[in-house]
């Protein structure tokens, strides 16, 4: 015993600085430990574009022409969301949802269920003692006898057990326990010390049933955690259903302010060019004093301010395509330049305001998470309930003991099978008097209850208002699309006739009209088109307001796509991730951008001159590529169209 001492010793001595102390008592941290440059390091993807350059307006590099129609960025985007993102103004953040998160949630389903399962338990212990123990010697008062042994066994408890469904426990053991006695010996006399069994071994069949009768009872009771644990998984699918509606919707919002914004550049060119023929028109009059020094200065003053202005509409295209590209998870450049040619809905849309209602009521997902916390809340109630009763259990326990060992003749001794049994029954009582914790967690519940019902009828109210301002913002985005209409209508006659006295030079201020001309020109293409594109984008979000967005553009979810292996890797599937399918059908691509769709057509073109005056804008934007394939999906056919908004 003194040499493993000191080996031990040796041990620590000799490895305290190597780390071997460290395992036994931590030293403080009295510095800040941290890596610089961190290790390893996190390299941003690799990608198609990682290494190009973002496009600006200083920046005149050839492009390829990406013709994108609205459908395919729908689906490109939801195939590039592992983590959903949402058009957030100019840019697009993370919703902090994924499509792994319901397949994660949906785990706790078998971990509560897993409680059902039978547990087979196997214990097995050696034991050596030796107990000295002393007595007064019988036959002499005055003297005490010591009396030791060593006493080795070893103890083996093998068993089965199982919950059922109304919280009754049965168990099944089997123990074993063969013992050798060593070194018996009065201390006093040195006479061996006898034992009747030398080995022994004693066993025992024990079958045990423990019965809850209040507390803890009931099949609604003990399977409360796995229906909490099925609302969990269907408050985690239709919060996730949520973010890819708003995903949804945001790609319909960037793809129309992208249009947008390629409609005001075309409007922003054709009034540079036109600016620039008024100030090259003044330039060429002064010498013949048919035009003055100030209204030279003043046309090239309304030039630069036009160009100015142009500048501004090509970064704004180039911001719309980056916020774009990253809501649809593709690189700021590639080389590549979107461009949209899905047709905007020119076709005013009608609504019957009851069937709204109603579908907001079935299908938005927040109304139908509150609706799933308010009935989980109800399933902790229950369980409260139950744990303010008094704990009252009935048990019984049958047990049938054997006893085998050889005796000092080395003849073997064994009681016969089912010779020495026990078995007992009872009930076991007990309460908290008073039932303070059990009573505050009713009353918890209650008001956890009360307050989930008010926000339930607070998201029903606030979906009621939402849906109501989504159909005043139709009508009023529709109205003003047809006010605009014929405002550019005007604005373009008004140009043309402006232009012919500029020309003819028979108008009395015709420079400065004309110059208003082209900005109310300008302004009317802008304005124009921006409503009709708010109109659609508040189609889109009334169709989100309705939880309907995604199976109106034909998009389900299915869980068969991505699933893994179960825990006994018997062949069993269990889903992995929840990805939405389905072929988007409400926006095909056309041949041509879809600005085009405005019949942008320059009502003042400029005739040929001599010089180098900065390039004319086309009469009509030329035709685009053809589109970029991408990854085709299967398509799904939708299981539901919405009929609350047709034409």
């Amino acid at each position: 015993m003194r040499r493993l001492h000191w080996m031990l010793m040796f041990a620590l001595l000799a490895g305290c600085d190597q780390g071997v102390l460290r395992h036994v008592v931590m030293p403080e941290q009295r510095v800040i430990d941290y890596r610089d440059p961190p290790s390893p390091p996190a390299p941003l993807p690799e990608g198609e574009g990682k290494y190009v350059a973002p496009r600006t307006v200083a920046d005149h590099r050839k492009t390829v022409e990406w013709n994108l129609a609205l459908d395919d960025a729908i689906r490109i985007g939801l195939e590039n969301a592992k983590v959903v993102r949402v058009l957030t103004g100019v840019s697009a953040t993370s919703s902090g949802k994924t499509i792994y998160d319901p397949a994660i949630t949906n785990t706790l389903i078998d971990q509560e269920t897993a409680r059902f399962d039978p547990v087979f338990s196997h214990k097995g212990t050696f034991n050596g003692t030796a107990t000295p123990s002393a007595f007064v010697n019988p036959l002499n008062p005055n003297e005490s006898l010591m009396l030791g042994m060593r006493e080795n066994d070893f103890r083996s408890a093998t068993g089965l057990s199982k919950t059922n469904l109304i919280g009754g426990q049965t168990a099944a053991n089997w123990v074993e326990n063969p013992m050798r006695f060593l070194g018996g010996r009065n201390t006093s006399f040195g006479a061996p010390f006898p034992f009747p069994l030398n080995p022994q071994n004693r066993n025992a069949i024990e079958l045990s049933y423990t019965q809850p009768l209040l507390q803890g009872a009931g099949s609604r009771y003990n399977t409360a955690p796995i229906v909490l644990a099925r609302l969990n998984t269907e408050v985690s699918f239709f919060q996730y259903k949520d973010s890819v509606q708003e995903l949804v919707r945001g790609v319909i919002e960037g793809y129309w302010n992208l249009v947008l914004a390629r409609t005001d550049l075309w409007a922003k060119t054709i009034q540079v060019d036109q600016s620039w023929v008024a100030y090259d028109r003044e330039l060429k009059r002064l010498p013949a004093k048919l035009a003055t020094k100030g209204s030279v200065d003043q046309a090239l003053v309304t030039y630069a301010q036009f160009k100015a202005n142009l500048v501004a509409a090509q970064a704004t295209v180039l911001t719309r395509e980056g916020a774009l590209r990253n809501l649809l998870g593709l690189p700021p450049n590639d080389d590549r330049e979107l461009i949209p040619t899905s047709t905007p809905n020119f076709k005013q849309k009608t609504r019957d305001w009851a069937e709204l209602v109603s579908l907001a009521e079935e299908r938005r997902p927040d109304i139908i998470e509150l609706k799933l916390i308010l009935e989980a809340e109800q399933v902790r109630l229950m369980q409260a309930q139950n744990q303010t009763l008094p704990k009252l259990d009935a048990v019984a326990l049958y047990r049938w003991n054997g006893l085998a060992g050889a005796m000092p003749n080395g003849e073997r001794l064994a009681t016969g099978p089912g010779q020495f049994t026990d078995w007992s029954v009872g009930v076991n009582f007990s309460v908290p008097l008073g039932l303070r914790q059990g009573r505050a967690k009713v009353r918890e519940e209650k008001l956890l209850i009360v307050r989930d019902r008010a926000n339930l009828e607070q998201a029903q109210h606030a979906a009621l208002h939402d849906l109501a301002i989504s159909v005043r913002d139709l009508d009023s985005a529709w109205e003003q699309y047809k006010a605009y209409k014929e405002m550019r209508v005007a604005a373009s006659e008004n140009l043309k006739m402006q232009s012919a006295l500029v020309k003819e030079g028979i108008a009395i201020y015709a420079d400065v009209v004309y110059r208003q001309a082209l900005n109310d020109w300008g302004n009317a293409i802008a304005f124009e088109a921006g409503a009709l594109l708010a109109y659609n984008v508040r189609l889109a979000t009334l169709e989100r307001q309705t939880g309907t967005i995604l199976e109106t553009h034909g998009l389900v979810f299915y869980e068969e796509r991505f699933r893994v292996a179960g825990p006994l890797g018997i062949g069993r599937l269990y889903p992995s991730a929840l990805p939405p399918a389905g072929t988007p059908d409400q926006y095909p691509g056309t041949k041509e951008p879809s600005e085009n769709s405005f019949d942008l057509t320059n009502p003042a073109p400029r005739e040929k001159q001599p010089g180098k005056p900065p390039p004319p804008a086309p009469e009509k934007l030329a035709p685009p590529a053809k589109l970029v394939a991408p990854v085709v999906v299967p398509a799904v056919t939708s299981p539901l169209r919405q009929t609350a908004i047709r034409e």
